[in-house]
């Protein structure tokens, strides 16, 4: 799969779904949002989505300022 354009092999993660993914990343959740193959993943789902190796997905990071 491609996430933000780089190889990840959903095989690398220790289980095929975006929490894992996240934490591969080092990523906090409440931090992010998710696209996958053009879809917005809804959080309280994450747990529950299969990540496949033909997968697009896009993290996209919340940052503060004023």
């Amino acid at each position: 799969m491609f996430v933000n354009g780089k190889r990840i092999l959903v095989g690398d993660l220790s289980s095929p779904d975006i929490v894992a993914l996240l934490e591969s990343l080092r990523l906090k959740p409440e931090m992010v949002a998710i696209q996958r193959n053009g879809e917005i993943v809804k959080r309280e789902s994450w747990s529950g989505v299969e990540l496949q190796e033909g997968d697009r997905i896009e993290i996209l990071k919340f940052v503060g300022g004023g």
